[in-house]
């Protein structure tokens, strides 16, 4: 049996107070896996171009709206 199945099993065996709090464990870990992600990808210059449209629309008179 391979580790994920092993995993797999496991899970299925929690409680459900377990279960939950392994859930919400997950999420959490997934959170900040994004949120160093979206820091990298900020930082070496990648999400530049967000800016450079949010900009642009904004001269263009897009955000009058709001």
């Amino acid at each position: 049996m391979s580790t994920v199945e092993e995993i797999k099993s496991a899970i299925s065996a929690l409680s459900k107070e377990d279960y939950i709090h392994l859930r919400e464990w997950l999420s959490e870990k997934d959170w900040e896996q994004w949120d160093k992600e979206i820091e990298r990808d900020s930082s070496s210059g990648k999400l530049d171009f967000l800016a450079e449209e949010a900009v642009a629309e904004k001269n263009r008179g897009l955000f009058d709206k709001f």
